[in-house]
């Protein structure tokens, strides 16, 4: 597998696949209620076989090039990840997403791996918008939109159901000469 070094802290982000099923299954457990506030990937990797079927789910966009996912991992353990939930070259749009267990927030983890994948999907694939969603409540994934000079285009009004209740969701989004203008001045 390859892995790209996320800075000097001994980060580094990864594909997921199939074979990380038990490995991707002991970091939700880790940080099961802590994901689940804000994602539903908490209620979907409940057991061995769930996380080998989310894991094979996101194979097949790969296949098919209509989604990605990555781990990202601090000194060898998974602690979280990015991902592209939707890919559409022929369109030229992606909506990116993440998660992380307690043990990695704080770090700049998120912020690093989704400027390699938005990277990667502007000047390699040619995606001119990457979107964003994020709970309104999910100060730290709507920082995260911020820092990758992301645009808030508004408000989808109690459009996802989680845990029962009904909750507005962000919209932030980058479009590529806006991404290539941020990089540069980093």
């Amino acid at each position: 597998m390859f892995a790209v070094s996320l800075g000097e802290d001994g980060a580094e982000l990864g594909p997921l696949e199939p074979w990380h099923a038990g490995e991707l299954l002991a970091h939700i457990d880790r940080g099961r209620e802590f994901i689940g506030q804000y994602t539903g990937l908490a209620a979907v990797v409940t057991d061995p076989e769930s996380s080998r079927a989310y894991l094979v789910s996101y194979a097949e966009k790969a296949a098919a090039d209509t989604g990605r996912i990555y781990g990202i991992r601090l000194g060898g353990r998974l602690v979280g990840g990015v991902l592209f939930r939707t890919f559409d070259v022929r369109h030229g749009t992606a909506k990116a997403g993440c998660w992380l267990e307690p043990s990695a927030v704080g770090r700049g983890l998120v912020t690093r791996a989704a400027r390699v994948i938005i990277d990667w999907a502007v000047e390699e694939r040619g995606i001119h918008r990457v979107e964003w969603r994020a709970a309104v409540g999910n100060k730290a994934s709507i920082a995260v939109a911020r820092r990758l000079g992301m645009t808030r285009e508004g408000v989808l009004r109690q459009d996802h159901p989680r845990r029962g209740e009904r909750f507005d969701t962000e919209i932030w989004s980058v479009l590529a000469p806006e991404w290539r203008a941020g990089r540069a001045a980093r």
